[in-house]
C-alpha cells in the first residue's frame, strides 16, 4: 500500500540530452520547481537538470 503524505517522486530531466534521474521531494516544504546541477553519462559532463511534471 502506498504512503500518503506531502514526499512525492519526481523526474529531473538533463537539458542537453534524454537523461533522468528520479527523486522525491517534499512539496510542502518546497512549491518550486527544483533545478540542479548533476552528472549527466550520455554527454559526460554536469549539466542542469530540470523538474518535470
Amino acid at each position: 500500500m502506498a504512503k500518503t503524505g506531502p514526499r512525492n517522486q519526481i523526474t529531473l530531466k538533463s537539458t542537453e540530452s534524454h537523461h533522468c534521474y528520479y527523486t522525491s521531494k517534499n512539496r510542502r516544504n518546497q512549491q518550486a520547481r527544483l533545478e540542479v546541477k548533476k552528472y549527466d553519462p550520455t554527454v559526460r559532463k554536469h549539466v542542469t537538470y530540470r523538474e518535470e511534471r
